[in-house]
């Protein structure tokens, strides 16, 4: 078969070639900031981010512990994050099945979708106020559209040979919603959640520039008005490595739900 002579596009096992990047992109770091190249004002050391890790870990930074912030930060994109999976599914699901809820949610998706968050924070500081409601809630908008709109298309790529045959069957419209339309819609509403999680660390900096004494965001915001690039970087890679260990489990609970992705 041509397929298996040739392969399908991009299978294959990368782990190694990523581990090879990271290595070579880390020697890099060091081999720039040890010749002098670039001042520790614009590319700190390795070494010296290390160092503000144990400091911040230990005794602190911006009048909290590097856990501590991390625990702020978790709890508002988590809890952002979980309010959109609880009620951007439903809605994205109803758009791809009923016309008049398309009719109704479409139109608002898709002119705030591509607003930046910052453009509706000071409306949203209005309304809530500076508590922490209103960050959670900034998040929460951020990550809503996408999900919305993968749920939506993941219910429009259900083909109409599995809902006339299971209407064949005697399937109710319940039914077919539930063990067809969402069964199939699974794929693209993992990815939606990927990508929604993304978006909501990208908007976590913005929802804790009001008023926030606690945070990564706060932390690197913070740091960035005394010109500490070192602690900047230091809490850029915490954010990193939070937001690709919850990629990693999305991936994992891709094969674990739909193992027939990209093989049908």
């Amino acid at each position: 078969m041509p397929g298996e002579a040739f392969g399908a596009p991009g299978q294959g096992n990368s782990s190694r070639i990523a581990t090879v990047t990271v290595i070579a992109v880390l020697l890099l770091w060091f081999g720039v900031t040890a010749s002098g190249m670039v001042k520790p004002l614009f590319l700190p050391s390795p070494q010296a981010v290390y160092e503000k890790f144990i400091m911040a870990a230990t005794t602190g930074f911006g009048g909290a512990t590097l856990w501590e912030h991390t625990v702020a930060s978790l709890v508002r994109v988590f809890g952002a994050f979980g309010l959109a999976c609880l009620f951007a599914i439903p809605v994205g699901v109803m758009m791809g099945v009923n016309r008049v809820a398309r009719g109704i949610f479409d139109p608002l998706i898709e002119f705030y979708r591509p607003l930046p968050p910052l453009a509706y924070l000071p409306l949203v500081i209005i309304w809530f106020g500076i508590g922490e409601f209103s960050k959670v809630y900034l998040i929460f908008l951020a990550i809503f559209a996408p999900m919305a709109i993968a749920a939506r298309a993941g219910v429009s790529s259900v083909s109409l040979e599995q809902i006339h045959a299971a209407y064949s069957m005697g399937a109710t419209r319940f039914q077919v919603i539930v063990h067809v339309i969402l069964r199939a819609a699974i794929p693209e509403i993992l990815t939606g959640m990927r990508i929604g999680i993304g978006v909501g660390w990208t908007t976590l900096v913005a929802g804790e520039m009001v008023a926030a004494t606690r945070g990564l965001g706060y932390m690197v915001l913070s740091a960035s008005e005394f010109l500490a690039s070192d602690v900047v970087i230091m809490g850029i890679i915490v954010i990193g490595f939070f937001a690709f260990l919850f990629d990693l489990m999305m991936r994992y609970l891709e094969r674990t739900l739909v193992p027939w992705k990209g093989k049908v």
